[in-house]
């Protein structure tokens, strides 16, 4: 005991002894993290094809289906998955563009329900009965297969978290390599929302032994699709 209290106090001891730093202008340090991040990419660059190739990687390695598709082919291969997945009710942001494609593509057995009521007035229904969520996410994060997604009234949180089965449609062009290129790239310090979403797979958890289990606090599938857009783009980002 006498040793333990020994350690303890030499240590407690330099932390005394120590002077404070002086504080660094905020500017400096994000000027410091712009450069560690700056270096990193120069050292393994990756271009916007190698993006989507990276983000395929990182969702597959967390146990969500990923395709890469063109503009105009995803609404009947999801519409068609859709059917075969046994689901019935979709939610979704039935106004957006997005959502007019999908619904016109959708089979006379597949509904799409549009989030028209407030939670308390149907969670009932909602957690019982519908069985996807369809959202579009504002962009991506290549390097650990991130969705960002920005909630609104349309397509709240709820939309992405209660039905079993998320779906999110991110466009390559939007991809970014990392955390820090997207938070620069979208200007989050000068407006960030108040409700940002990270999404980087289905829902899991794990016991004590480290077992894992899909689907205990949110969807237990994830299925992305990744719109390419870059020849539309002369290429996407730099």
């Amino acid at each position: 005991m006498s040793a333990v209290l020994s350690a303890r106090e030499r240590m407690l001891g330099r932390l005394r002894a120590a002077k404070p730093a002086a504080p660094q202008a905020v500017e400096l340090i994000d000027a410091a993290i712009d450069r560690h991040y700056l270096a990193r990419r120069a050292q393994a660059p990756l271009s916007p094809r190698g993006r989507i190739a990276a983000m395929q990687a990182a969702l597959r390695a967390a146990h969500a289906q990923v395709d890469c598709v063109r503009g105009d082919a995803w609404p009947a291969l999801l519409a068609q998955r859709l059917d075969a997945h046994g689901a019935r009710r979709v939610l979704m942001d039935t106004g957006s563009a997005e959502g007019q494609a999908l619904r016109a593509a959708l089979p006379a057995g597949v509904e799409a329900l549009s989030f028209g009521r407030p939670l308390a007035q149907w969670k009932g229904e909602l957690f019982d009965t519908v069985d996807a969520g369809f959202t579009v996410a504002r962009s991506g994060i290549a390097a650990t297969g991130t969705l960002v997604i920005a909630p609104d009234a349309a397509t709240p949180r709820t939309v992405s978290l209660a039905p079993p089965l998320h779906i999110c449609l991110v466009y390559a062009s939007s991809l970014h390599a990392d955390l820090q290129a997207a938070a620069r790239a979208e200007r989050w310090a000068d407006g960030m929302p108040a409700n940002l979403v990270l999404v980087s797979g289905p829902s899991k958890t794990s016991d004590i032994q480290q077992t894992l289990a899909y689907g205990a606090h949110g969807p237990r599938w994830l299925w992305v699709l990744i719109i390419d857009d870059l020849s539309a783009r002369e290429g996407g980002r730099p």
